[in-house]
């Protein structure tokens, strides 16, 4: 069963795809935004703060409230739908972190 994604998830992804396009801080200058895809929905999101304002890297704080499967104490996001993964937002498409990598390094970015 396909785990829920988390903030150590998204962390392990981090890690994962460390100094490469598939993190936030390797593609921003090659235009990709951090968004969420719902792989059953066909449905992608771009990461938000709680307000509404874009965020600069995941977060899962703004993500639409369907997607949410569990909050701690205090309210705050811990869990959303193991059908949602992490990915970017370019030229409005949906790209994996494998695939923004892939496309940032064929750009010569990260």
């Amino acid at each position: 069963m396909k785990q829920a994604l988390t903030q150590q998830v998204l962390q392990q992804q981090n890690n994962k795809f460390k100094n490469t396009g598939g993190v936030s801080k390797g593609n921003r200058d090659n235009g990709f935004h951090p968004a969420f895809y719902d792989t059953r929905c066909d449905r992608a999101e771009v990461s938000c703060f709680s307000d509404g304002t874009p965020a600069p890297v995941h977060v899962l704080e703004g993500v639409p409230e369907d997607w949410v499967t569990k909050r701690d104490c205090s309210g705050k996001v811990a869990a959303i739908k193991a059908s949602i993964i992490s990915g970017f937002i370019h030229h409005g498409m949906f790209y994996t972190r494998e695939q923004a990598s892939s496309l940032c390094s064929q750009q010569g970015g990260a």
